[in-house]
């Protein structure tokens, strides 16, 4: 048995949000001895580049969280023509959406509408568009920003596991991404409607939106639908949301894209870079 799958395995007794609170409790903790150990033993361990922090003295962070989430500089990440990435990280899949599925890794589908909390009629809007996914590591920037401009219409909240959404997990878990607690968020563009998810996973403490602040955890009472009486309208490059601790989004669009010819699964990726046209 190899150690991915071994690893994969064994998240499935693991208390999954009683360690993701444990770990949330120490990122939030203030006494200034502990937080700075654990923010520079960070930085040391994943080569954190200070230097496009708008604040890069690490001990001026209040909490490990604060730091995790930290702002860059305004020119640090140049917004690109058309579909923009909206995170650093690693674009894990991209491409169509097939038969109402996409492509979590090879051998692996899953349905766009568990994804979306298993709503139908969300997912049928996106049959024949098309799909990307971005995995954050601990070393990525971990604010969300917007791939394109649009409107929210509606956010829904789906509980779940926390599995980690790694490459080792993704291989070998079956349906990650649908089985992880997930924020969905609806957009309108001018391309047509959008959905953005946030997946949670192990030790992520929280997710949080720039419309409606933390969002998770939750108590885990089912599917909550969230809409929106006045309009949330956000810009191309505009933040959305962070993660406080690494995960991954998932964004799909009704109309297909044309993903850039330089791109394969596995390529790094900055925020604000191109990814393709409509």
């Amino acid at each position: 048995m190899s150690l991915a799958k071994l690893f994969s395995l064994i998240q499935y007794p693991i208390p999954h949000h009683l360690l993701s609170r444990l770990v949330g409790g120490l990122a939030e903790c203030r006494l200034p001895w502990l937080k700075n150990v654990l923010i520079k033993a960070f930085i040391r361990q994943f080569r954190v580049d200070m230097d496009e922090a708008i604040e890069p003295d690490p001990t001026a962070y209040a909490t490990f969280n604060e730091f995790f989430t930290r702002a860059l500089e305004e020119d640090a990440r140049p917004i690109g023509e058309g579909l923009a990435s909206p995170a650093d990280g690693t674009l894990s899949q991209f491409g169509a959406i097939e038969a109402g599925q996409l492509l979590q890794a090879k051998g692996h589908r899953f349905s766009l509408m568990e994804l979306l909390g298993g709503y139908g009629e969300a997912a049928r809007r996106y049959l024949g568009g098309s799909f990307a996914t971005i995995y954050l590591s601990p070393s990525d920037y971990h604010r969300i920003h917007m791939p394109l401009s649009g409107t929210l219409r509606e956010m829904v909240y789906v509980p779940g596991r926390l599995f980690s959404v790694n490459a080792a997990t993704t291989k070998h878990v079956p349906n990650l991404f649908a089985r992880n607690e997930r924020l969905v968020c609806h957009f309108d563009t001018e391309q047509g409607p959008m959905v953005v998810v946030l997946v949670g996973a192990m030790i992520v403490a929280a997710i949080e939106t720039v419309w409606a602040g933390q969002i998770t955890p939750l108590p885990r009472s089912g599917v909550q639908r969230i809409r929106f009486d006045t309009p949330v309208r956000l810009e191309k490059g505009e933040e959305m949301g962070r993660f406080k601790l690494g995960s991954t989004v998932v964004m799909a669009f009704a109309e297909p894209a044309t993903f850039t010819d330089a791109l394969e699964p596995g390529a790094k990726v900055q925020m604000g870079q191109s990814l393709g046209s409509f």
